[in-house]
This record gives C-alpha cells, sequence and structure tokens, in this order.
C-alpha cells in the first residue's frame, strides 16, 4: 500500500529549513533585447521555498508543475505570478527562483567592423515574501592591462583576461545591455569574439595606453552605477586570471542607497 503524502508528516526536529526545492533545471526562457526586442534562450533554475519547521518535507513535483503552467508565456515577466503560486500551493512563507542563462549581443570588431555574437552569462534572482523582489546580474569578459608593470619596465606591459561580475537592484527599469556597456567603458579593453589583425593591434594598444588594476575597475565602475538614478544598489567584483602569477586578483564594493 502507497502512502500518500509521506512529506507531510508533522516532524519534531523543530528546524526550519531556509530553501528547499529544485535545483540545475535547465528550461528554455524568453528575455528582453534592446535590439531585438526578444530573446530566447536556456535557464538554469533553481526554484525553492522555505520549509516550516512542522512539515518533514515539500513536494518536489510541484514546483515542475507550476513551472508547466508558463511554459508558453514570458517565464520572466510571470516570475511574481509563480513565485506566488507556489508559495500557495506549498503553504510556504518564501519562494525563490534563480535563473541563470547565456546572453548574446551582436558586437562590431573596433576596426575592421566585423559582427558575431559574444556570450555573457546572466542571472536574475527573484524572491518573494510579504512582497517581490528581483536582481539582476552578469558577468562581463574584459582585459585588465597591469599599471606597476607598465610603470617599471622598459617595455611591455603583462595583461590578462578578467571578469566583472555585477548584481544590482533598480526602480523602473534597465537593460542588460546597459549593465555590460557600463562594464566595459571602464576595462582596460573590451573583448571581441572575432578580430582580424587591425583590430588585434586596435585592442592591444587600447589596453596598453589604459592600464587598470582590479581595484580601479570596481571604482570606476561604482561612480558610474552610482549616478545612474534608477539603481539603487549593487555589488560589483572584478577577479584578473593574472598571466604571470599562480593567484588570481580580486576586488568588490557593495553599494545601497
Amino acid at each position: 500500500m502507497i502512502d500518500k503524502d509521506i512529506q507531510s508528516r508533522q516532524d519534531n526536529r523543530n528546524q526550519k529549513i531556509d530553501k528547499v526545492g529544485v535545483k540545475d533545471l535547465k528550461y528554455p526562457i524568453v528575455v528582453q533585447d534592446r535590439d531585438n526586442e526578444l530573446q530566447q534562450t536556456i535557464a538554469d533554475i533553481d526554484f525553492f521555498v522555505e520549509l516550516p519547521h512542522y512539515n518533514r518535507g515539500t513536494h518536489m513535483s510541484r514546483f515542475i508543475e507550476v513551472l508547466n503552467k508558463y511554459h508558453e508565456k514570458d517565464l520572466v515577466e510571470n516570475l511574481p505570478d509563480i513565485l506566488k503560486t507556489v508559495k500557495k500551493k506549498l503553504t510556504a512563507d518564501r519562494a525563490y527562483m534563480n535563473l541563470k542563462f547565456p546572453y548574446f549581443i551582436k558586437k562590431r570588431a573596433p576596426v575592421s567592423g566585423i559582427e558575431s555574437l559574444l556570450s555573457y552569462d546572466a542571472f536574475f534572482l527573484a524572491s518573494y515574501g510579504e512582497t517581490f523582489k528581483l536582481t539582476i546580474g552578469v558577468e562581463v569578459p574584459i582585459t585588465t592591462v597591469c599599471p606597476c608593470s607598465k610603470e617599471m619596465s622598459d617595455y611591455g606591459a603583462h595583461n590578462q583576461r578578467s571578469v566583472v561580475k555585477v548584481e544590482l537592484n533598480y526602480d523602473g527599469f534597465i537593460w542588460l545591455e546597459e549593465v555590460i556597456e557600463y562594464v566595459e567603458q571602464v576595462a582596460s579593453c573590451e573583448v571581441y569574439p572575432l578580430l582580424k589583425r587591425v583590430d588585434e593591434k586596435y585592442v592591444t594598444e587600447k589596453g596598453y595606453d589604459n592600464p587598470k588594476f582590479v581595484e580601479d575597475i570596481v571604482r570606476d565602475l561604482a561612480l558610474l552605477l552610482k549616478n545612474d538614478g534608477r539603481i539603487t544598489a549593487f555589488k560589483v567584483s572584478s577577479e584578473n586570471f593574472e598571466s604571470i602569477h599562480n593567484h588570481n586578483a580580486y576586488a568588490c564594493i557593495e553599494w545601497e542607497k
């Protein structure tokens, strides 16, 4: 004989679970795209609720059931409704959904003008307790040239690939493209998916003429974000994958209006 609802049995350990649910679920989503209106992509989804201390477990299948109801709709636009629905179905006080997905932007090489697509790792962090909250973010690859190396060397300077991670809250609306552009403004140079020889010369010389420490990157970026009246809070970090050291360089700034 099958017990129909073991998960809802009473639990006597008096331990609330902050987040329980499904993780790393691949799911198609549609994201607003500044140039093309909409962009289809695939997200890795984490979908959780808060579990009261008196319940032994949650009902994992109900997370998928709720998602499937929005398969033909805009999942991102309906995040508040999705989280409210799963809260009600699972009698939870809080619900959470994290979406991580590749976001593609067409970039034009700086001299040859040749176009190609560059992928950025973007994410949305949504929660619903008493109110709905949304954090958006993106990881942006850049290049940096070491100011110290340039200053003390007779010729050349060591450079490296870097990744800048931005998480922010805002009022109104902000495009992912705008966040990416803020980051690329403060880099020694942008990263491009396709370069010809004339482009390689350009990015090499641009980086050399614009050396930046990780500290410079996060400070310059923080100033740009603070001057955007829509942004209410942010966390920015920069990590250099060092080319002449066996460690990485890192810096981070957090701010709230």
